[in-house]
């Protein structure tokens, strides 16, 4: 017998059904991610990240789910619809609570509609996607919103009703570069030469750089991690501080393996570092943050050390996060990126179908425009 329904959280379901579910997929998705978001506050009561995960059952047993929360603002989701709650405000429509299915905090694509080994993927697909619309329906909620999905999903979701949009991010790959110097060989000449002289101005400096991985990460770097992630947050105006010192605490303990820091040091003291996460053949830098003001020290702690890392240890996809141009000129290739809306309101369905199609045309030459002028002179095609 198969049920559907909406359970409390990831926490409240067992880890390795969860797990199962999850398999091969980004590690941001895994229960030790997800119920220590819960666990710690960082999402929950006073955060407006309400989680609900959708869950089908057969026998009792998870078969299906969605990472699901009930939102109460666009804070933390890095597909901005702020300018969306701003038109529905004026037409006299609530844009709040909304149904969100994603990962908090975290612009990072994976699979959205999930299932266990076996199963019918295409059945779970469109049964989650007819559920996840059902459910906005039935409650009278604005819109649901699909953060980060794969294509495969978008396509199913489109079926369903939802309607697609396009983003850009800028990401590494590895074309089997045997070296740092490897990589660097395959940039125009200009970019070359800047990327050395960034890396010999801060080796100038006396600061070194570390990477630390899994169980080698010393205990006492979690604390400055922490650190580092409010420094960032309280030297910018746009700056929201989503997590809290229990999650790095927790980190410690509970997903320690998925971990990779990269440490810059002064006189032995850690002045700035990287929060990664790692999984399979991919990298994601997640966290940045320094106490120090030392010219390019970001660059060689959040990218080239990432990428000597990525080279050193075969990782084939280093995804550094949202936003930030100046990656394409570091050998970040622009990359679209996916997600789904489906909205209540046929009057802001349809003006949010305009908007979509206009944008989605201006993402689409964008990132024809970055990739004719990549900083790497790589094969075509």
């Amino acid at each position: 017998m198969e049920e559907l329904v909406l359970a409390e959280g990831v926490a409240d379901l067992p880890a390795d059904e969860w797990n199962a579910l999850v398999g091969d997929a980004s590690p941001f998705l895994e229960w030790e991610w997800l119920a220590s978001l819960e666990e710690t506050g960082t999402v929950g009561e006073g955060t407006g990240w309400h989680p609900r995960p959708l869950v089908a059952r057969r026998d009792g047993r998870l078969v299906a789910a969605c990472p699901l929360y009930l939102k109460l603002h666009s804070e933390g989701e890095f597909v901005f619809d702020w300018s969306w709650a701003d038109a529905a405000d004026r037409a006299g429509i609530d844009y709040y609570p909304k149904m969100l299915v994603g990962v908090p905090f975290t612009p990072v694509t994976g699979a959205r509609l999930l299932m266990a080994p076996g199963e019918d993927r295409t059945k779970w697909m469109r049964g989650l996607a007819e559920a996840l619309r059902g459910t906005c329906l039935g409650n009278d909620l604005s819109g649901v919103h699909v953060n980060f999905c794969l294509p495969e999903e978008l396509q199913v979701l489109e079926e369903a009703g939802f309607q697609a949009r396009f983003g850009i991010q800028y990401h590494w790959h590895n074309h089997d570069y045997a070296s740092f110097d490897d990589y660097l060989a395959k940039f125009r000449s200009k970019r070359r030469n800047q990327i050395r002289r960034e890396r010999r101005e801060l080796e100038r400096t006396g600061v070194t750089i570390e990477k630390w991985t899994g169980e080698d990460i010393p205990d006492d770097l979690f604390a400055p991690m922490y650190r580092f992630y409010l420094a960032t947050i309280q030297s910018r105006y746009w700056g929201r501080q989503y997590l809290n010192e229990a999650l790095f605490d927790r980190m410690r303990s509970h997903f320690r393996k998925r971990l990779v820091f990269i440490v810059a040091r002064q006189e032995g003291e850690p002045i700035a570092g990287t929060f990664n996460v790692t999984k399979g053949d991919a990298l994601y830098g997640r966290y940045w943050g320094t106490t120090a003001r030392i010219r390019y020290l970001h660059f060689n702690v959040c990218y080239y050390a990432a990428v000597e890392y990525c080279i050193e240890n075969g990782i084939k996809r280093f995804e550094p996060g949202a936003g930030g141009e100046y990656k394409q000129l570091r050998g970040f290739d622009a990359q679209p990126t996916l997600s789904a809306h489906f909205l209540r309101d046929p009057r802001l369905a349809a003006a949010i179908e305009r908007f979509l199609a206009a944008e989605r045309d201006n993402v689409e030459e964008a990132i024809d425009w970055y990739r004719e002028r990549s900083a790497l002179k790589l094969p075509k095609g």
